[in-house]
């Protein structure tokens, strides 16, 4: 079956594109997207909610769980010299040898076997270089030796459509990590829990509301247009996730006594879907996930998504039609455009509810 990448276009002005967060994080804007006010893919007046975040505990009800990406960011942009040659690197995804995939600018100077020095300490020798631009990096620092390097000498890979003409600015490092931030490995924030604050986390727990994080280390993949009219010709860009036994054993216990799992942010959908079984039980997950959500995809774990605005013709839009109809999405993000919300990973959230 194709499908026209056309069916998730829409207009978006680009005074929408949130440049910094709001303050405090939970002040940001809440949309609900509700199912049961859907008639024929069009939605109800009803149907939509504007809400800000900090309302989450009106929302959710006691037993649901909430699972989050715990991912960290790390200062993935870097600057190599090879020779006289400068060559820039934006890390992408670490491998399971140790080895790290990563972009680079100008990558048809590069080839197997060179050496890419950033500093004094810290090299990488190539090991492959993909016909896309791609390379392989095998650096000659590891574990916590590795992450004191970056952040000696790399800096944040900010999403191309923040505009920073002057360079990073120094609230940059805190507003680009979430609160869940615990593994090293992420190029890009799982955006949807950049809205988390310890006041509402704290309200949610006196709610009843559980809570667990799961891991996804979101690659520089995650910006790359899709290129094909038919987008079911696209294919994922893989990243690594673990899912944990003692999660999995949450997730399950919350879900069998009737709590609703609620993920925040698409990567932390994707995980669980990759994890799940027919019947919607969570399994433990160590490895890599490329699995693309379009509609007509059968959801078996995750009720509730809570997720920020997405770009046009992005897979994510696509998931997030998957999720809760393409018709009402559309109409949703419409609503959101006509008023005033701020669009994309600094801007406002929505909390989707699943469409069957």
């Amino acid at each position: 079956m194709v499908v026209s990448i056309a069916d998730f276009d829409f207009e978006l002005p680009p005074d929408r594109i949130a440049q910094t967060p709001v303050r405090p994080r939970d002040a940001a804007r809440l949309l609900c997207m509700r199912p049961t006010a859907l008639e024929d893919h069009m939605v109800r007046a009803a149907a939509l909610e504007d809400r800000m975040v900090r309302d989450l505990p009106d929302l959710l009800r006691p037993g649901d769980i909430l699972v989050a990406n715990d991912t960290r960011v790390i200062p993935a942009q870097l600057t190599a010299r090879r020779g006289d040659a400068r060559i820039g690197i934006t890390l992408d995804q670490p491998q399971p040898n140790g080895t790290w995939h990563a972009l680079a600018r100008n990558a048809r100077r590069l080839h197997a076997g060179d050496t890419l020095r950033f500093d004094e300490d810290l090299s990488a020798i190539v090991t492959t270089r993909d016909p896309d631009g791609g390379v392989t990096l095998r650096f000659n620092q590891r574990d916590d030796a590795f992450v004191a390097a970056l952040h000696r000498t790399g800096a944040l890979a900010l999403p191309p459509y923040i505009h920073r003409p002057h360079g990073l600015e120094p609230s940059d490092a805190a507003d680009y990590q979430t609160i869940f931030a615990s593994h090293d490995g992420a190029v890009a924030a799982p955006t949807a829990g950049l809205h988390f604050t310890p006041a509402l986390l704290a309200a949610l727990e006196v709610l009843g509301v559980h809570r667990v994080t799961v891991t996804l280390h979101v690659g520089a993949g995650t910006f790359l247009p899709v290129r094909s009219d038919d987008v079911t010709e696209h294919r994922m860009h893989a990243e690594r996730g673990e899912i944990s036994a003692a999660a999995a054993a949450a997730i399950n216990n919350a879900r069998t006594a009737g709590g609703r799992i609620v993920a925040v942010g698409t990567t932390s959908l994707r995980l669980l879907e990759s994890a799940a079984t027919d019947d919607g039980t969570i399994e433990p997950f160590t490895g890599a996930t490329s699995l693309f959500i379009l509609p007509g995809y059968r959801f078996r774990a995750v009720d509730l998504l809570m997720t920020n605005f997405h770009l046009p013709r992005s897979t994510l839009f696509m998931l997030v039609c998957a999720f809760a109809g393409t018709g009402g999405m559309r109409a949703a993000y419409a609503h959101a455009i006509g008023r005033g919300y701020r669009f994309y990973s600094y801007g406002d959230s929505s909390l989707l509810w699943r469409h069957e």
